[in-house]
Protein backbone atom coordinates (compact mmCIF):
# COMPACT_ATOMS: atom_id res chain seq x y z
CA UNK A 1 0.00 0.00 0.00
CA UNK A 2 1.76 2.91 -1.18
CA UNK A 3 5.12 1.39 -1.50
CA UNK A 4 6.90 3.69 -3.35
CA UNK A 5 5.99 7.06 -2.01
CA UNK A 6 6.22 5.43 1.63
CA UNK A 7 9.83 4.44 1.06
CA UNK A 8 11.02 7.67 0.07
CA UNK A 9 9.49 9.79 2.46
CA UNK A 10 10.67 7.38 5.19
CA UNK A 11 14.07 8.14 3.81
CA UNK A 12 13.10 11.57 3.91
CA UNK A 13 12.54 11.72 7.48
CA UNK A 14 15.20 9.50 9.01
CA UNK A 15 17.64 11.96 7.58
CA UNK A 16 16.79 14.85 8.84
CA UNK A 17 14.79 13.50 11.58
CA UNK A 18 18.84 12.93 13.68
CA UNK A 19 19.78 16.23 12.85
CA UNK A 20 20.35 18.08 16.28
CA UNK A 21 20.32 21.50 13.94
CA UNK A 22 19.12 21.99 10.18
CA UNK A 23 19.59 25.53 8.64
CA UNK A 24 17.44 26.71 5.24
CA UNK A 25 19.57 24.71 3.04
CA UNK A 26 18.51 21.19 4.56
CA UNK A 27 15.07 22.17 4.62
CA UNK A 28 14.91 23.20 0.99
CA UNK A 29 16.58 19.97 -0.04
CA UNK A 30 14.31 17.94 1.47
CA UNK A 31 11.83 19.62 0.08
CA UNK A 32 13.05 19.37 -3.29
CA UNK A 33 13.18 15.45 -2.83
CA UNK A 34 9.19 15.28 -1.59
CA UNK A 35 8.32 17.55 -5.03
CA UNK A 36 10.28 14.78 -6.43
CA UNK A 37 8.82 12.17 -4.73
CA UNK A 38 4.75 13.20 -5.37
CA UNK A 39 5.70 14.23 -8.66
CA UNK A 40 6.99 10.62 -9.12
CA UNK A 41 4.13 9.31 -7.45
CA UNK A 42 1.63 11.09 -10.64
CA UNK A 43 0.11 13.76 -7.55
CA UNK A 44 -1.51 16.84 -9.48
CA UNK A 45 1.41 19.56 -10.22
CA UNK A 46 -0.69 22.17 -8.99
CA UNK A 47 -1.70 19.82 -5.68
CA UNK A 48 2.34 19.62 -5.13
CA UNK A 49 3.46 23.53 -5.77
CA UNK A 50 0.96 24.32 -3.11
CA UNK A 51 2.21 21.35 -0.55
CA UNK A 52 6.02 22.99 -1.79
CA UNK A 53 5.06 26.58 -1.03
CA UNK A 54 3.37 25.92 2.17
CA UNK A 55 5.89 23.45 4.06
CA UNK A 56 8.35 26.01 3.05
CA UNK A 57 7.19 28.70 4.21
CA UNK A 58 6.26 27.27 7.56
CA UNK A 59 9.87 25.19 7.83
CA UNK A 60 11.82 27.92 6.71
CA UNK A 61 10.91 30.14 9.82
CA UNK A 62 12.62 30.88 13.27
CA UNK A 63 10.23 28.51 14.97
CA UNK A 64 11.80 25.47 13.39
CA UNK A 65 15.37 26.17 12.38
CA UNK A 66 15.95 27.22 16.26
CA UNK A 67 13.89 24.58 18.10
CA UNK A 68 15.13 22.20 20.31
CA UNK A 69 14.30 19.09 18.04
CA UNK A 70 14.43 21.27 14.57
CA UNK A 71 14.19 17.70 12.56
CA UNK A 72 10.75 16.42 14.68
CA UNK A 73 9.49 19.56 14.15
CA UNK A 74 10.18 19.78 10.46
CA UNK A 75 8.45 16.54 10.36
CA UNK A 76 5.55 17.73 11.94
CA UNK A 77 5.08 19.99 9.95
CA UNK A 78 5.09 17.70 6.94
CA UNK A 79 2.94 15.36 8.72
CA UNK A 80 0.49 17.99 8.55
CA UNK A 81 0.50 19.00 5.46
CA UNK A 82 0.10 15.28 4.41
CA UNK A 83 -2.80 14.88 5.95
CA UNK A 84 -4.45 17.91 4.91
CA UNK A 85 -3.81 16.83 1.35
CA UNK A 86 -5.40 13.59 2.33
CA UNK A 87 -8.61 15.54 3.60
CA UNK A 88 -7.86 16.49 6.89
CA UNK A 89 -10.44 14.04 8.85
CA UNK A 90 -12.43 11.00 8.71
CA UNK A 91 -15.42 12.16 6.35
CA UNK A 92 -18.46 9.78 7.39
CA UNK A 93 -21.46 8.51 5.69
CA UNK A 94 -23.98 11.38 6.34
CA UNK A 95 -27.21 8.77 6.55
CA UNK A 96 -30.90 9.60 7.36
CA UNK A 97 -32.25 8.16 10.82
CA UNK A 98 -32.90 4.03 11.05
CA UNK A 99 -36.80 4.88 10.57
CA UNK A 100 -36.34 6.31 7.14
CA UNK A 101 -34.73 4.95 3.76
CA UNK A 102 -31.20 6.08 2.95
CA UNK A 103 -30.50 5.78 -0.82
CA UNK A 104 -26.34 5.17 -1.86
CA UNK A 105 -25.96 5.61 -5.17
CA UNK A 106 -22.49 3.90 -6.39
CA UNK A 107 -21.40 5.43 -10.07
CA UNK A 108 -18.27 5.25 -11.64
CA UNK A 109 -16.03 3.78 -14.93
CA UNK A 110 -16.68 0.41 -15.90
CA UNK A 111 -14.06 -2.17 -14.42
CA UNK A 112 -13.13 -0.10 -11.65
CA UNK A 113 -14.95 -2.68 -8.90
CA UNK A 114 -18.37 -0.66 -8.09
CA UNK A 115 -20.47 -4.30 -8.06
CA UNK A 116 -17.51 -6.11 -5.47
CA UNK A 117 -17.28 -2.37 -3.55
CA UNK A 118 -21.20 -2.49 -3.33
CA UNK A 119 -21.08 -5.73 -1.50
CA UNK A 120 -19.06 -4.91 0.97
CA UNK A 121 -20.24 -1.79 1.82
CA UNK A 122 -23.37 -3.55 2.22
CA UNK A 123 -21.85 -6.00 4.91
CA UNK A 124 -20.29 -3.31 6.34
CA UNK A 125 -23.13 -1.57 7.24
CA UNK A 126 -25.33 -4.83 8.19
CA UNK A 127 -22.81 -5.16 11.03
CA UNK A 128 -24.57 -2.05 12.95
CA UNK A 129 -27.30 -2.38 14.71
CA UNK A 130 -29.58 0.29 13.48
CA UNK A 131 -28.79 -0.99 9.54
CA UNK A 132 -30.84 -3.09 7.42
CA UNK A 133 -29.26 -2.74 4.12
CA UNK A 134 -30.96 -3.88 0.52
CA UNK A 135 -28.55 -3.69 -2.47
CA UNK A 136 -30.55 -2.89 -6.07
CA UNK A 137 -28.89 -4.61 -8.89
CA UNK A 138 -29.35 -1.80 -11.49
CA UNK A 139 -26.11 -2.60 -13.64
CA UNK A 140 -27.84 -3.85 -16.84
CA UNK A 141 -25.18 -3.26 -19.27
CA UNK A 142 -22.70 -5.19 -18.35
CA UNK A 143 -23.22 -8.84 -18.69
CA UNK A 144 -23.45 -10.82 -15.49
CA UNK A 145 -23.47 -7.75 -13.40
CA UNK A 146 -26.86 -8.87 -12.20
CA UNK A 147 -25.35 -12.57 -11.10
CA UNK A 148 -22.50 -11.07 -9.77
CA UNK A 149 -24.41 -8.99 -7.29
CA UNK A 150 -26.64 -11.66 -6.03
CA UNK A 151 -23.83 -13.77 -5.80
CA UNK A 152 -22.05 -11.98 -3.68
CA UNK A 153 -24.89 -11.16 -1.70
CA UNK A 154 -26.26 -14.34 -0.91
CA UNK A 155 -22.20 -15.04 0.12
CA UNK A 156 -22.22 -12.06 2.63
CA UNK A 157 -25.67 -12.26 4.09
CA UNK A 158 -27.20 -9.07 2.30
CA UNK A 159 -30.47 -9.01 0.19
CA UNK A 160 -30.47 -8.16 -3.51
CA UNK A 161 -32.90 -6.68 -5.25
CA UNK A 162 -32.85 -7.88 -9.07
CA UNK A 163 -35.24 -8.23 -11.97
CA UNK A 164 -34.06 -10.93 -14.26
CA UNK A 165 -34.04 -9.46 -17.96
CA UNK A 166 -34.68 -6.17 -17.09
CA UNK A 167 -33.56 -3.16 -19.42
CA UNK A 168 -34.13 -0.12 -18.09
CA UNK A 169 -32.28 0.94 -14.63
CA UNK A 170 -34.78 3.40 -13.73
CA UNK A 171 -38.01 1.21 -13.19
CA UNK A 172 -35.56 -1.32 -11.64
CA UNK A 173 -34.45 1.40 -8.93
CA UNK A 174 -38.10 3.02 -8.77
CA UNK A 175 -39.32 -0.87 -7.94
CA UNK A 176 -35.98 -1.68 -5.04
CA UNK A 177 -37.39 1.57 -3.72
CA UNK A 178 -40.83 1.15 -2.65
CA UNK A 179 -39.61 -2.84 -1.76
CA UNK A 180 -37.09 -1.34 0.84
CA UNK A 181 -40.32 0.35 2.62
CA UNK A 182 -42.22 -2.62 2.04
CA UNK A 183 -39.53 -4.74 3.46
CA UNK A 184 -38.28 -1.78 6.55
CA UNK A 185 -34.65 -1.93 4.79
CA UNK A 186 -33.29 1.54 5.77
CA UNK A 187 -30.45 1.44 3.13
CA UNK A 188 -30.00 0.78 -0.45
CA UNK A 189 -27.43 0.56 -2.32
CA UNK A 190 -27.72 1.10 -5.67
CA UNK A 191 -24.59 -0.41 -7.98
CA UNK A 192 -25.02 1.36 -11.71
CA UNK A 193 -23.81 0.38 -14.76
CA UNK A 194 -19.95 1.78 -15.51
CA UNK A 195 -19.68 4.78 -17.59
CA UNK A 196 -17.28 7.21 -19.48
CA UNK A 197 -17.30 10.76 -18.71
CA UNK A 198 -17.74 11.48 -22.12
CA UNK A 199 -20.68 9.49 -22.71
CA UNK A 200 -23.45 11.45 -22.98
CA UNK A 201 -26.26 9.11 -22.94
CA UNK A 202 -25.25 7.51 -19.97
CA UNK A 203 -24.44 10.30 -18.17
CA UNK A 204 -27.67 11.59 -18.59
CA UNK A 205 -28.85 8.17 -16.98
CA UNK A 206 -27.19 8.69 -13.99
CA UNK A 207 -28.14 12.11 -13.68
CA UNK A 208 -31.98 10.88 -13.92
CA UNK A 209 -31.14 8.10 -11.68
CA UNK A 210 -29.77 10.41 -9.02
CA UNK A 211 -32.82 12.83 -9.39
CA UNK A 212 -35.41 9.62 -9.34
CA UNK A 213 -33.58 8.09 -5.84
CA UNK A 214 -32.39 11.58 -4.48
CA UNK A 215 -29.65 9.89 -2.33
CA UNK A 216 -28.25 10.70 0.50
CA UNK A 217 -24.89 9.60 -0.61
CA UNK A 218 -23.26 9.88 -4.33
CA UNK A 219 -19.96 7.85 -4.23
CA UNK A 220 -17.55 7.55 -7.11
CA UNK A 221 -15.96 4.11 -6.69
CA UNK A 222 -12.77 5.46 -8.34
CA UNK A 223 -9.05 2.45 -9.32
CA UNK A 224 -6.81 4.36 -7.19
CA UNK A 225 -4.32 3.16 -9.63
CA UNK A 226 -5.27 5.73 -11.96
CA UNK A 227 -3.50 8.35 -10.57
CA UNK A 228 -4.64 11.50 -11.93
CA UNK A 229 -6.84 10.16 -14.80
CA UNK A 230 -9.01 9.14 -11.39
CA UNK A 231 -9.08 12.73 -10.77
CA UNK A 232 -10.61 14.08 -13.85
CA UNK A 233 -13.22 11.11 -13.80
CA UNK A 234 -13.94 12.82 -10.33
CA UNK A 235 -14.30 16.23 -11.93
CA UNK A 236 -16.41 15.15 -14.66
CA UNK A 237 -18.68 13.40 -12.29
CA UNK A 238 -18.86 16.11 -9.59
CA UNK A 239 -19.87 18.73 -12.89
CA UNK A 240 -23.00 15.99 -13.65
CA UNK A 241 -24.29 14.76 -10.25
CA UNK A 242 -22.52 16.46 -7.36
CA UNK A 243 -20.49 13.96 -5.71
CA UNK A 244 -20.42 13.34 -1.63
CA UNK A 245 -17.52 11.47 -1.63
CA UNK A 246 -15.19 8.60 -3.26
CA UNK A 247 -14.20 5.18 -2.18
CA UNK A 248 -10.45 4.18 -4.13
CA UNK A 249 -10.59 0.47 -5.16
CA UNK A 250 -7.50 -1.70 -5.33
CA UNK A 251 -6.08 0.68 -2.68
CA UNK A 252 -3.57 -2.28 -1.63
CA UNK A 253 -2.11 -2.37 -5.15
CA UNK A 254 -1.32 1.68 -5.31
CA UNK A 255 1.87 1.65 -4.81
CA UNK A 256 1.87 5.65 -5.74
CA UNK A 257 -0.61 7.37 -4.18
CA UNK A 258 -1.67 10.22 -7.10
CA UNK A 259 -5.35 9.39 -6.66
CA UNK A 260 -5.84 9.76 -3.17
CA UNK A 261 -3.39 13.01 -2.58
CA UNK A 262 -4.94 15.12 -5.60
CA UNK A 263 -8.82 14.05 -5.15
CA UNK A 264 -9.60 15.92 -2.20
CA UNK A 265 -7.74 19.11 -3.29
CA UNK A 266 -8.56 19.29 -6.73
CA UNK A 267 -12.08 18.36 -6.32
CA UNK A 268 -13.41 18.82 -3.64
CA UNK A 269 -14.43 15.30 -2.97
CA UNK A 270 -13.51 13.10 0.42
CA UNK A 271 -12.08 9.42 -0.15
CA UNK A 272 -14.75 8.05 2.92
CA UNK A 273 -13.16 4.28 1.55
CA UNK A 274 -10.79 2.41 0.75
CA UNK A 275 -11.05 -1.07 -0.62
CA UNK A 276 -7.62 -2.90 0.78
CA UNK A 277 -8.21 -6.35 -0.75
CA UNK A 278 -11.09 -8.71 -2.19
CA UNK A 279 -12.76 -10.11 1.09
CA UNK A 280 -15.97 -8.49 2.50
CA UNK A 281 -14.14 -7.20 5.29
CA UNK A 282 -11.47 -5.16 3.28
CA UNK A 283 -13.20 -2.31 3.14
CA UNK A 284 -11.92 0.33 5.44
CA UNK A 285 -12.17 3.94 6.22
CA UNK A 286 -10.29 6.13 4.96
CA UNK A 287 -8.46 8.08 8.01
CA UNK A 288 -6.19 10.83 6.66
CA UNK A 289 -4.18 11.25 9.66
CA UNK A 290 -3.14 7.13 9.70
CA UNK A 291 -2.40 7.17 6.15
CA UNK A 292 -0.10 9.91 6.38
CA UNK A 293 1.91 8.79 9.32
CA UNK A 294 2.44 5.55 7.90
CA UNK A 295 3.76 7.26 4.46
CA UNK A 296 6.20 8.96 6.83
CA UNK A 297 6.95 5.53 8.53
CA UNK A 298 5.52 6.59 12.24
CA UNK A 299 3.31 3.50 11.58
CA UNK A 300 -0.43 3.02 12.72
CA UNK A 301 -1.17 1.47 15.53
CA UNK A 302 -4.71 1.89 16.12
CA UNK A 303 -5.39 0.97 12.87
CA UNK A 304 -3.49 -2.24 14.15
CA UNK A 305 -5.14 -2.30 17.36
CA UNK A 306 -8.70 -2.27 15.54
CA UNK A 307 -7.53 -4.89 13.60
CA UNK A 308 -6.59 -7.62 16.74
CA UNK A 309 -9.87 -6.07 18.30
CA UNK A 310 -11.57 -7.68 14.99
CA UNK A 311 -9.90 -11.21 15.86
CA UNK A 312 -9.85 -11.37 19.23
CA UNK A 313 -11.84 -10.57 22.37
CA UNK A 314 -10.81 -9.25 25.68
CA UNK A 315 -11.33 -12.35 27.21
CA UNK A 316 -9.42 -14.13 24.73
CA UNK A 317 -6.46 -11.95 25.16
CA UNK A 318 -6.81 -12.00 28.77
CA UNK A 319 -6.54 -16.14 28.81
CA UNK A 320 -3.78 -15.97 26.36
CA UNK A 321 -1.58 -13.85 28.38
CA UNK A 322 -2.44 -16.35 31.87
CA UNK A 323 -1.25 -19.09 29.12
CA UNK A 324 1.95 -17.18 28.24
CA UNK A 325 2.45 -16.69 31.92
CA UNK A 326 2.49 -20.02 33.06
CA UNK A 327 3.87 -21.86 30.39
CA UNK A 328 0.38 -23.43 29.14
CA UNK A 329 0.88 -21.95 26.01
CA UNK A 330 0.90 -24.96 23.56
CA UNK A 331 0.69 -25.91 20.07
CA UNK A 332 -3.10 -25.70 19.45
CA UNK A 333 -2.79 -22.18 20.51
CA UNK A 334 0.08 -21.07 18.30
CA UNK A 335 -2.21 -23.00 15.40
CA UNK A 336 -4.89 -20.66 16.27
CA UNK A 337 -2.73 -17.40 16.24
CA UNK A 338 -2.11 -18.12 12.88
CA UNK A 339 -5.62 -18.08 12.11
CA UNK A 340 -6.20 -14.63 13.54
CA UNK A 341 -2.82 -13.28 11.62
CA UNK A 342 -4.32 -14.26 8.65
CA UNK A 343 -7.68 -12.14 9.48
CA UNK A 344 -5.65 -9.15 9.89
CA UNK A 345 -4.26 -9.46 5.96
CA UNK A 346 -1.10 -10.09 4.57
CA UNK A 347 1.91 -10.06 7.17
CA UNK A 348 3.68 -7.27 5.27
CA UNK A 349 1.15 -5.17 5.80
CA UNK A 350 0.63 -5.80 9.71
CA UNK A 351 4.32 -5.20 9.96
CA UNK A 352 3.77 -1.93 8.08
CA UNK A 353 1.57 -0.31 10.92
CA UNK A 354 4.49 -0.94 13.51
CA UNK A 355 6.23 2.27 14.15
CA UNK A 356 9.91 2.33 12.70
CA UNK A 357 9.03 -0.51 10.36
CA UNK A 358 8.35 0.80 7.31
CA UNK A 359 10.93 1.23 4.96
CA UNK A 360 12.80 -1.78 7.02
CA UNK A 361 10.58 -4.36 5.55
CA UNK A 362 11.27 -6.78 2.07
CA UNK A 363 8.04 -8.04 1.47
CA UNK A 364 9.83 -10.45 -0.69
CA UNK A 365 11.39 -11.81 2.42
CA UNK A 366 8.89 -12.64 4.10
CA UNK A 367 8.02 -16.29 3.67
CA UNK A 368 4.24 -16.51 4.19
CA UNK A 369 4.44 -20.09 2.64
CA UNK A 370 6.47 -20.66 5.46
CA UNK A 371 3.43 -19.95 7.64
CA UNK A 372 1.48 -22.47 5.87
CA UNK A 373 4.55 -25.02 5.92
CA UNK A 374 4.12 -25.01 10.18
CA UNK A 375 0.58 -25.18 9.99
CA UNK A 376 0.66 -28.31 8.07
CA UNK A 377 3.35 -29.68 10.63
CA UNK A 378 1.07 -29.08 13.43
CA UNK A 379 -2.02 -29.99 11.65
CA UNK A 380 -0.11 -33.52 11.28
CA UNK A 381 -0.21 -34.06 14.76
CA UNK A 382 -2.57 -35.29 17.16
CA UNK A 383 -4.51 -33.58 19.32
CA UNK A 384 -2.38 -35.09 22.44
CA UNK A 385 0.82 -34.08 21.03
CA UNK A 386 -0.09 -30.14 20.08
CA UNK A 387 -1.35 -30.05 23.63
CA UNK A 388 1.88 -31.50 24.91
CA UNK A 389 4.82 -31.61 22.41
CA UNK A 390 7.70 -32.36 24.98
CA UNK A 391 6.53 -36.16 23.97
CA UNK A 392 7.27 -35.93 20.34
CA UNK A 393 10.34 -38.26 19.95
CA UNK A 394 12.18 -39.57 16.83
CA UNK A 395 9.43 -41.80 15.84
CA UNK A 396 6.67 -39.26 16.28
CA UNK A 397 8.76 -36.70 14.13
CA UNK A 398 9.42 -38.79 11.17
CA UNK A 399 5.14 -39.73 11.42
CA UNK A 400 4.64 -35.81 11.38
CA UNK A 401 7.08 -35.01 8.73
CA UNK A 402 5.37 -38.04 6.42
CA UNK A 403 2.26 -36.28 7.09
CA UNK A 404 2.92 -32.95 6.42
CA UNK A 405 4.82 -33.62 3.26
CA UNK A 406 8.11 -32.13 5.18
CA UNK A 407 11.24 -33.00 6.67
CA UNK A 408 12.21 -34.38 10.14
CA UNK A 409 14.47 -31.28 10.11
CA UNK A 410 11.69 -29.15 9.38
CA UNK A 411 9.73 -30.98 12.01
CA UNK A 412 12.70 -30.16 15.01
CA UNK A 413 13.37 -26.66 13.59
CA UNK A 414 9.62 -25.52 14.50
CA UNK A 415 9.94 -27.32 17.64
CA UNK A 416 12.93 -25.45 18.76
CA UNK A 417 10.91 -22.36 17.97
CA UNK A 418 8.24 -22.98 19.71
CA UNK A 419 10.41 -23.41 22.62
CA UNK A 420 12.46 -20.45 22.26
CA UNK A 421 9.40 -18.19 21.65
CA UNK A 422 7.21 -19.48 24.50
CA UNK A 423 10.27 -18.83 26.81
CA UNK A 424 10.68 -15.61 25.60
CA UNK A 425 7.12 -14.65 25.88
CA UNK A 426 6.58 -15.64 29.18
CA UNK A 427 9.50 -13.55 29.88
CA UNK A 428 7.96 -10.49 28.31
CA UNK A 429 4.85 -11.29 30.12
CA UNK A 430 6.39 -10.89 33.44
CA UNK A 431 9.37 -8.02 33.27
CA UNK A 432 8.32 -4.78 31.69
CA UNK A 433 11.49 -3.91 31.17
CA UNK A 434 12.07 -6.95 28.67
CA UNK A 435 9.17 -6.17 27.14
CA UNK A 436 10.63 -2.81 26.56
CA UNK A 437 13.93 -3.81 25.21
CA UNK A 438 11.67 -6.11 23.00
CA UNK A 439 9.75 -3.13 22.11
CA UNK A 440 13.02 -1.19 21.13
CA UNK A 441 14.56 -3.90 18.89
CA UNK A 442 11.48 -4.05 16.90
CA UNK A 443 11.77 -0.33 16.08
CA UNK A 444 15.14 -0.97 14.97
CA UNK A 445 14.01 -3.40 12.69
Amino acid sequence: MLERISDKFSQITREISGKSRINEKNVRDAVEEIKLALLEADVHVRVVRRFVNRTLEEATGEAVLKAVQPGQQFIKIVHDRLVQLLGDERQELELKGPDAVSVLLLVGLQGSGKTTTAAKLGARLQQQNDRRPLLVAADLVRPAAVDQLVTLGGQLGVPVYHEQGASEPLKVVKAALKEAKKQQYNTVIVDTAGRLQVDEPLMNEIAALSKLCDPQETLLVADSMGGQSAVEVAKAFNERITLSGAILSKFDSDARGGAAFSLKTVTGVPIKFIGTGEKATDLEPFYPERIASRILGMGDVVSLVEKAQDTINEQEALDLQEKLKSEQFTLQDYLEQFARLRKMGPVSSVLEMIPGMQGQIDPDAIDEGAIKREEAIIQSMTFEERYNHRIIGPSRRKRIARGSGSSVYEVNRLLKRFDKMRSMMRKATKNKKYQQAMLSQMQKG
